[in-house]
């Protein structure tokens, strides 16, 4: 006789969790893929054996530009062959949306002042932007202080410090360089208060949300957090700061960057061996960090440098360097740069989506801005880095790119 056995159905959680992640895959592939193509241009170009033009960023002023269209200025300073060691500001100017160009006009009320003993002073890392507000664009970076040959003094409080100048396109006039009011614990946590290569928002109050990254007297890996200013059109002044993020080793995470799309702020950071991304409901509360990776979920392979953000009404962007594009023989991968469309839930970038910005040309880019222009364009700016009077063999001859990126679809985000 046969034996009678039970065959209740038992059934196993893996088939039902590999198809909850499959679909949570699928219903997250499902944002609006915004179609956009890229037209890089020469801004500038420029050999010479004493510098290089660097941290090109451009910032449009609205109606400032022939027929009711934006001006653009664009800030950038000379790199003067010792590592980190830069000249005064300068800027050049375009009222005709990039067709023609100013060349770099040196700002004398920002030139290089001078301290007692001879040390140098100068503000590097600049990122300008418009506050409508107050019909000003202010340009925001780090003062840094120089010895004789150009290395960076940073013994006392505040030797690296947040400061700021404002261009009034009505004067056309820039005020001398002066420091961000109030920031706290200036022997203490706040020793060393960084504000460079970043990317800040004003909030409609005209409150302004400025990430920097700090250190303490005693050194170590740095430390980010994003600053709440409040700005009357001459001062700017500390409010509050939000969430302190950090990681242990490869400097900690510096110049983070801030994007405002769809309620919602999010924050990329460099950290030597690896680039990280977080996400707030308010610009002040964090998530915790994770590594920036594409969709595929293999490592982005952005490292030890910037990345910034384009934001449009239909989409968020990241422009970035990264590994894996046949650029080894550049050092720390910093050319090509890219750009592609980001997943703002899942925290991914979308491979697919990844164009050229700047071509590869045997140097390093990578220090670089981006920007929101007109309804139809965002720029990202960046120059080759040589010092010289030779073209490299592969191309290189210190060209100051603008990408436009031109989009698809209207972006309501700009007026």
């Amino acid at each position: 006789m046969k034996k009678m056995i039970n065959r209740r159905r038992i059934w196993s959680p893996l088939p039902i969790l590999a198809l909850v992640l499959f679909l949570n895959f699928s219903l997250g592939e499902r944002i609006e893929r915004l179609p956009f193509h890229v037209q890089t241009e020469v801004a500038h170009q420029a050999l010479n054996p004493t510098f290089a033009w660097f941290h090109p960023r451009a910032a449009a002023i609205p109606g400032h530009g022939k027929n009711g269209k934006p001006a653009v200025i664009m800030t950038l300073q000379k790199h003067l062959k010792v590592s980190d060691f830069y000249s005064g500001l300068y800027y050049m100017r375009t009222d005709d949306l990039g067709k023609t160009w100013t060349d770099p006009i040196e700002v004398p009320e920002l030139a290089w002042t001078y301290e007692p003993d001879g040390t140098t002073v100068s503000v590097a890392d600049v990122t300008p932007g418009w506050h409508e507000k107050t019909g000003k664009l202010l340009g925001i970076g780090i003062k840094v202080r120089y010895d004789r040959k150009g290395k960076q003094l940073t013994e006392k409080p505040r030797a690296r410090d947040a400061n700021y100048t404002l261009f009034d396109p009505a004067k056309n006039t820039w005020t001398p360089w002066q420091a961000i009011a109030g920031i706290p614990e200036e022997n203490g946590k706040f020793f060393s208060v960084n504000p460079g290569c970043t990317q800040w928002l004003v909030k409609p109050n005209g409150n302004i949300l400025l990430p920097i990254y700090f250190q303490g007297p005693g050194g170590g890996d740095y430390s980010v957090t994003v600053l709440e200013c409040s700005f009357d059109g001459v001062r700017l002044s500390y409010l509050k700061h939000g969430t302190e993020m950090t990681v242990e080793g490869g400097r900690g995470l510096v110049e983070p960057s801030l994007a405002f799309y769809k309620d919602t702020y999010y924050l990329t950071l460099r950290n030597d061996n690896a680039a990280y991304v977080s996400r707030s409901p308010d610009g002040l509360n964090w998530e915790e960090i994770r590594p920036w990776k594409f969709d595929d979920g293999t490592a982005l392979g952005s490292y030890n440098t910037q990345a910034h953000w384009l934001v449009h009404s239909d989409g968020l962007f990241l422009s970035y360097t990264r590994k894996g594009a046949n650029n080894d023989h550049i050092a720390r991968n910093r050319a090509p740069l890219f750009l592609a469309q980001v997943h703002p839930e899942e925290l991914y970038v979308i491979r697919e989506t990844e164009q050229v910005l700047m071509p590869e040309r045997g140097v390093m880019l990578g220090n670089f801005g981006a920007a929101s222009i007109t309804k139809d364009e965002s720029w990202v700016t960046d120059a080759e880095f040589m010092i010289g009077n030779e073209p490299h063999p592969r191309g290189a001859n210190g060209t100051l790119w603008n990408a436009r990126v031109i989009w698809g679809k209207e972006n309501k985000l700009v007026f």
